[in-house]
């Protein structure tokens, strides 16, 4: 059966101070605690989660990874403000509290947000403790009907319209992840640069614009645990904006594993999605089509940005391992992510496809 996320103690290199952290909660929150625990969420790869338990309540920190110097990512003031306007309107996003940023007390940034309870489907879920066919048939009708509703949502009804202008966001994505790879780059991998090259000169004639997440996944949305096919949350809003919805599709797409993929693709585990009762990738565009009324007109170039972008930030992810800036070994073999990916991405382009490519 699967269980609520849990925290877990604090990787020893990502240690934050709890006795100035507690001066903070205390001015912030208005009262000092006996009650108090620092725990952190140690699956994912690129903002820290932490959990803190304060006078009987719990809430969630999130600030950069150490090292990070990203441009334009891992923007701490940028997501508690999205959270902030967004909550007042959505009811699948945390709460937020406060953004403290004093460099005089801390040498960075982050949020306190409210702490969602419920259970998170991740790439390593066993496929024993998996939902049945059932459940995960429903969930993942869910899944696209949340993301098409996020869509529709009005973002300057929203006061959401500072997170970007929109027109030109195809062209700005690919050339804008193509100089970040190119940046963090660490070793000569052919397919990559062929990826580059057909983005580019394949860009759509034809954009729509929305409010998009940029990173809509099952391991960030927080399931009911009670029933595994309601989503009460969706977490991780470091990258949404202003831009084409068929993007964000993309990016959904990209990390929709399917049981008939390549070994590899499978073995690295992007995502708890090989179960049965998961659709393929084209049903989950036909899905989306009819909940969204928005005709996906080109699977291919969508599904191929999704994989590119994957491969894009985890290549940065790399790089800083590689820089010293983490020694968390889990991203010792990252590099085999962005060569499997990248492939997929080649061979769908190959094949025009975005099923069956193997």
């Amino acid at each position: 059966m699967l269980k609520i996320d849990s925290p877990e103690e604090v990787r020893k290199n990502e240690k934050i101070d709890q006795k100035i952290l507690s001066q903070i909660l205390k001015d912030k929150l208005g009262s000092s605690s006996n009650l108090f625990e620092l725990k952190q969420y140690r699956k994912g790869y690129s903002n820290l989660t932490y959990n803190i338990y304060w006078k009987n309540k719990e809430f969630v920190l999130r600030k950069a990874p150490f090292g990070a110097a990203v441009k334009g990512g891992h923007d701490m003031k940028r997501e508690f403000d999205i959270l902030s306007k967004l909550s007042l309107h959505y009811d699948k996003v945390p709460k937020t509290y406060f953004y403290y940023n004093n460099k005089n007390v801390l040498d960075f940034d982050f949020y306190l947000m409210e702490k969602l309870k419920g259970i998170i489907l991740r790439p390593n879920t066993s496929s024993s403790l998996m939902p049945n066919k059932t459940t995960l048939k429903k969930l993942s009708k869910n899944f696209i009907k949340t993301l098409s509703e996020l869509h529709d949502l009005d973002f300057r009804k929203i006061g959401l319209e500072f997170l970007g202008k929109g027109q030109g966001y195809a062209k700005r994505q690919i050339y804008g992840w193509s100089e970040r790879y190119n940046k963090s780059k660490t070793d000569e991998i052919k397919e990559m640069n062929y990826l580059i090259k057909w983005l580019i000169d394949n860009l759509p004639k034809k954009e729509n614009y929305s409010l998009i997440h940029n990173d809509f996944k099952y391991d960030n949305l927080v399931l009911n645990q009670n029933d595994c096919s309601t989503i009460v949350g969706v977490l991780d809003w470091e990258m949404s904006t202003i831009g084409d919805p068929m993007f964000d599709l993309g990016t959904s797409l990209g990390y929709w594993v399917q049981n008939n993929d390549h070994p590899l693709l499978k073995k690295i585990s992007l995502s708890s999605t090989t179960s049965e009762g998961n659709p393929t990738r084209m049903e989950l565009i036909n899905m989306y089509e009819g909940f969204s009324k928005i005709k996906v007109d080109y699977p291919v170039y969508y599904y191929v940005f999704g994989l590119f972008k994957i491969s894009v930030i985890v290549q940065q992810i790399y790089f800083r391992y590689k820089k010293g800036y983490t020694n968390d070994d889990r991203f010792s073999n990252l590099l085999s992510i962005v060569r499997i990916c990248s492939l997929v991405a080649y061979q769908s382009i190959k094949k025009n496809k975005i099923d069956d490519l193997f």
